[in-house]
């Protein structure tokens, strides 16, 4: 539920295009909404300053497009993460100016612009084979009104391809460092800058990688002061805590 909804609702009682009655059945559906399938929770953007995001894997692409359908009545903007091209399809049948991020596998509807903070969050990566989960973060940063630069395949097999974008880096707010393997790129990062990092490990690796596990154990055992760590191929989640953290630097 956005400031958009209410003032719309409200013009049309004092326009006499509907009824007081009718309104306040629609102020009831705003705490949540049951579609029976799932319960959607409007009043998320007045607690948390985004609206609730649909995280589509598990679900069908109908219940998706519905979901879509629903939440666009209340917000201005809305945003699917890990949806497949079918659930693209679906929600395009009703959404026509939703857009899709292959890579990211995200689904964007964005109707009304969002102020930019004035911090810049840096998404930098180990690898090419990383950009799928770093694009998510991207997305996601960029969907809550952040200037996001991408610093992709930086990784520490080639320190010299860092250390050559080290003025990037220094000019970040947040830095987002994603990384499989033995993750070793948060560390560095951290280790060179003075603003918060975000570390994501991904599953990407050979068979000891254990789909991410040594990744996400290197990260939380850094030594490197002032490192956050996110579960494994969350870029949702580490491009949602950057953006909350250069917000309040904002």
């Amino acid at each position: 539920m956005d400031e958009r909804y209410l003032k719309q609702l409200l013009n049309s009682v004092k326009n006499g295009n509907i009824e007081i009655d009718e309104a306040l059945n629609e102020l009831k559906k705003l705490p949540y909404e049951d579609l029976g399938f799932a319960k959607l929770d409007n009043h998320r953007k007045l607690r948390k300053g985004v609206g609730e995001v649909i995280y589509c894997a598990g679900k069908t692409p109908e219940q998706c497009a519905s979901i879509f359908e629903t939440l666009l009545r209340h917000h201005s903007n809305v945003l699917g993460t890990r949806a497949s091209v079918e659930i693209y399809k679906a929600v395009k049948d009703r959404v026509a100016d939703v857009v899709y991020n292959e890579s990211a596998r995200t689904l964007a509807v964005i109707r009304e612009e969002v102020r930019l903070n004035s911090g810049t969050i840096v998404v930098a990566t180990g690898g090419t084979s990383d950009m799928p989960v770093a694009e998510e973060a991207t997305v996601t940063a960029e969907f809550m009104g952040n200037k996001v630069v991408r610093l992709y395949d930086v990784g520490v097999a080639g320190l010299h391809r860092l250390l050559m974008n080290s003025e990037v880096l220094l000019d970040a707010s947040v830095v987002i460092a994603v990384a499989g393997m033995e993750g070793a790129l948060a560390s560095v990062v951290t280790g060179l800058v003075s603003c918060p990092v975000v570390a994501v490990p991904t599953s990407v690796g050979y068979g000891a990688n254990f789909g991410g596990l040594s990744a996400l154990l290197t990260m939380i055992n850094s030594c490197a002061s002032g490192i956050g760590v996110v579960n494994i191929d969350n870029g949702f989640g580490a491009g949602y805590l950057a953006a909350l953290i250069n917000k309040t630097k904002a």
